[in-house]
């Protein structure tokens, strides 16, 4: 069975006059980020490496997406980032979860009025180690600080 893309890029030519037009690279990020597989032979974080290298310059990212895989959405953020251009978000529905992930890639960001953000706590479940404290007996575990603590310790 193949494996449907969740991205899809697109050049969009722009009138400016009568004489003059604009071209703008265009990635629609819609529905849920890699909801079969990342990794699978179909669809793959060098694929879409593959396509986004095709795109020279500025690149707009629409996204309504309720968040999905978080790898995928972090090898996302990253390509992004490292791509020559301004990368404007646009959220105009939801990014929620992984899509926040995604949308925190742009240089800037820009949300319909009806639109949505959600940014959520990470799950680390089933990591072995947490950093605790008790509480009444019990523990609660500060999953946020974990990864923060993570990241920060490799971060020069």
């Amino acid at each position: 069975m193949k494996m449907s893309k969740f991205w899809r890029f697109k050049t969009v030519k722009n009138k400016i006059d009568e004489e003059n037009e604009s071209t703008e690279n265009v990635l629609f990020l819609n529905g849920v980020i890699a909801e079969e597989s990342w990794y699978s032979d179909d669809v793959t974080p060098k694929m879409f490496r593959d396509e986004l290298n095709q795109y020279d310059g500025d690149i707009t990212v629409w996204i309504n997406s309720p968040g999905g895989d978080c790898f995928a959405a972090s090898e996302i953020y990253t390509a992004l980032k490292e791509h020559n251009g301004k990368i404007t978000v646009k959220i105009n529905g939801i990014a929620a979860s992984a899509a926040s992930v995604i949308a925190m890639a742009g240089d800037m960001v820009e949300m319909s009025p009806t639109s949505m953000i959600m940014i959520h706590n990470p799950s680390i479940n089933p990591l072995p180690v947490c950093i605790c404290s008790s509480m009444r007996g019990g523990f609660i575990c500060d999953s946020t600080l974990l990864v923060c603590s993570i990241h920060g310790s490799q971060i020069e």
